[in-house]
């Protein structure tokens, strides 16, 4: 209080508590928190104040970060470690008061929501409402992937095989384990949905000899795929196509990837997905599902008034990983294995909010401040769900089975012997298919 009048800092420890980590500074001049204080988060404007009264919790905060109001100086790993502390869904009485208070010379009316915020229209999961969806996440700009992705492109957990390991080396080692748990070789044909920038089909294609056919709804993420493809010269073996998972029709194929594709899907659709892809499957091949998936009893879609939901993925739903193993089981398919990944995410997401901040200028360069805010705020908070184990990833490996029960499979599994495909033991072939 400054002569009987709450300031920012009042606010502040009313929303917040005591004890911070970081400091808690505000236009007003006021201040809470530690001194001194390596992260700060700088109050600039009365629209932050606006932006949480009027959406109290993750969302408000988060749409004032966006809009610049709310900054953060510093880690912001800190920051996003007092979420629990905000109120949800509502702002107590005492602190609505506090917050009238402050705004009753300023006004307390609704500000702008900033424009990145998402905009689907249409029924849950058509084909053209996740196309805009996928459209939203997406298309943003190549350049920008680049630069936070770095030059593997590849938009999925990696997997790191020591604390060495940098990201590019981790990226290509998970997607060499997705190659050898399908068991590719030469001549087999594989169908990735969800290709993204074409990062696996080329892998496939490249080291183990298949041919690829990538489906993606993303015309920027199909327009680079296809240049990367004829700069490596296999354009005679992977084909990139923009095309919705439910319009492809030609099967069969020996392998199925979905590698962060599922969470587009719905929990709705799940069982019809599994369906379809059991139809494109040949009987003894192989399908390999990587998701995001959520703890038992939380619900699946991602919340509509969630930062996540509105920034990020619209429409975005992750399930148990048990109940996607029981749909692949009652869509035909036999799961095998199932592998969690969950600190693999995390340190995934690590990585790609270093690369961000550390390419920062020209990030914002290519796709705007707010764009580039985004993007830090969800990667960070996002890493630190998996490290607390509010979120976790598997990869599931299933089979569709021979009529006569087969699966085509080693007595053990073999994935985790990496080998070159110059030293590559001799392939037995497998027993004709029925």
């Amino acid at each position: 209080m400054v002569g009987g009048q709450p300031t920012i800092a009042t606010f502040a420890r009313a929303l917040l508590g005591d004890d911070l980590p970081i400091a808690v500074e505000a236009y007003d001049g006021s201040r809470h928190g530690p001194a001194p204080a390596t992260t700060r988060l700088v109050v600039r404007t009365p629209d932050a104040l606006r932006h949480v009264v009027t959406a109290p919790g993750e969302l408000g905060l988060a749409r004032a970060y966006v809009a610049g109001d709310l900054d953060v100086e510093g880690d912001i790993f800190e920051v996003l470690s007092l979420r629990d502390r905000l109120p949800n869904p509502k702002l107590t009485p005492t602190q609505w008061a506090l917050a009238a208070r402050l705004l009753a010379g300023a006004g307390l009316r609704r500000p702008t929501v900033p424009p990145e915020e998402a905009r689907v229209r249409g029924r849950l999961h058509s084909r053209r409402r996740d196309a805009t969806a996928v459209t939203h996440h997406y298309d943003v700009s190549n350049a920008f992937y680049r630069l936070v992705l770095g030059p593997s492109m590849t938009y999925s957990c990696a997997l790191f095989p020591d604390e060495r390991s940098t990201l590019e080396e981790a990226q290509e080692a998970k997607t060499d384990l997705v190659c050898r748990k399908l068991g590719l070789r030469p001549g087999l044909r594989l169908l990735d949905v969800g290709c993204g920038w074409g990062s696996l089909v080329l892998h496939a294609a490249r080291d183990y000899g298949v041919s690829a056919v990538g489906v993606t709804l993303s015309g920027e993420q199909a327009e680079l795929a296809r240049r990367r493809v004829a700069a490596a010269g296999l354009g005679d073996r992977v084909e990139i196509r923009v095309q919705d998972y439910r319009e492809v029709a030609d099967g069969p194929f020996d392998a199925i990837s979905s590698v962060g594709m599922f969470e587009h899907v719905g929990r709705a659709r799940a069982a019809a997905y599994f369906v379809h892809l059991h139809g494109l499957l040949a009987p003894g091949g192989r399908l390999l599902n990587q998701a995001i998936a959520r703890p038992p009893a939380k619900r699946t879609r991602v919340p509509s008034r969630s930062f996540v939901g509105r920034y990020v993925f619209p429409d975005g739903e992750m399930l148990e990983v048990g109940d996607t193993v029981s749909l692949l089981q009652a869509a035909g398919f036999e799961a095998r294995h199932v592998e969690s990944l969950r600190e693999h995410y995390a340190r995934t997401l690590r990585a790609w909010v270093a690369s961000l901040e550390a390419s920062w200028d020209a990030a914002v360069a290519e796709v705007g401040v707010a764009r580039a805010r985004v993007w830090r705020l969800y990667m960070a908070g996002c890493a630190l769900g998996f490290e607390a184990g509010r979120t976790s990833v598997h990869q599931v490996l299933a089979v569709r089975p021979t009529t006569t029960g087969e699966s085509h499979l080693p007595a053990r599994p073999d994935w985790e012997v990496r080998t070159t495909p110059a030293s590559a033991p001799e392939v037995v072939p497998a027993p004709a298919r029925r």
